[in-house]
């Protein structure tokens, strides 16, 4: 029996903070005709405020440590300014929008990261995703925004990674779905060489991967987007994508393409 498609695309970097740039994909974001799920970052708006209040954000690998005062913060950015923004917007592109956090219906629970070599404080680990409830939403021609926040069923909210987020919903909805998973920023792709902002790699597989990260060609901040993207492929996820705003469109954009071989 032939699936629905559903098309979960995963906003950031750049992009959040250009207007134009935002504007034009959420403009396209609202033409995909199939289901679609969009999660989105805010890192750099809330490394931003931070500094405004006098405190000073911390990443290690890509990922960042967030205090209390911090996840105040992230509260205030992802789950209010940047998600309500888009969600307005979203609306005016005639997509029938729903803000959510992970706390929101229960939708994505996480337990606070363990403290190993590094302590990430009131950072989440995802433990599950109530993908019943979601896909009452989608079915109901809703179109979830995730922010980068869930919770621990125990009154705490946690920061937590947007590409976990979006890898994490789109292997829970590959029980029902189709999915395609889509990490969209600035960049075209993953690069060759970082300096070169058209030197894009268009497939990947696990083995290359491996060979770039060991000769470190791929950034840091890469890292945890590729490891999210193989992990969604090796559980059920039909395809993933990581380009510029055009790869949504299906067109033959310049994009890099991931596959397990």
């Amino acid at each position: 029996m032939k699936r629905n498609k559903l098309q979960i695309v995963k906003i950031g970097g750049n992009v959040i903070e250009d207007d134009v740039a935002l504007a034009s994909f959420l403009k396209d974001f609202s033409a995909i005709n199939n289901a679609k799920i969009l999660v989105h970052g805010g890192g750099k708006l809330a490394s931003k405020l931070a500094l405004k209040l006098g405190l000073q954000p911390v990443m290690i690998d890509g990922r960042r440590v967030t205090d209390k005062s911090n996840l105040e913060v992230a509260v205030m950015v992802y789950g209010g300014l940047v998600n309500k923004n888009i969600v307005a917007a979203l609306q005016a592109n005639n997509t029938n929008a729903i803000g959510l956090s992970g706390a929101d219906a229960n939708l994505i629970q996480s337990v606070k990261r363990p403290v190993k070599e590094i302590d990430y404080g009131f950072v989440g680990d995802i433990v599950k995703v109530n993908s019943n409830t979601l896909k009452l939403f989608i079915e109901n021609n809703m179109t979830p925004v995730f922010c980068a926040l869930t919770h621990d069923r125990e009154k705490q909210l946690l920061n937590t990674n947007a590409d976990t987020i979006a890898a994490e919903i789109a292997i829970s909805m590959s029980a029902y779905f189709e999915v395609e998973l889509n990490y969209i920023f600035e960049l075209k792709g993953v690069l060759k060489n970082i300096a070169d902002k058209d030197s894009v790699i268009p497939h990947l597989n696990k083995t290359t991967y491996k060979k770039l990260v060991e000769n470190n060609t791929i950034s840091s901040g890469m890292l945890p987007k590729l490891k999210n993207s193989f992990d969604a492929l090796q559980k059920g996820v039909f395809k993933v994508k990581i380009g510029a705003t055009q790869a949504i469109k299906n067109n033959g954009a310049v994009c890099t393409t991931l596959s397990l071989k």
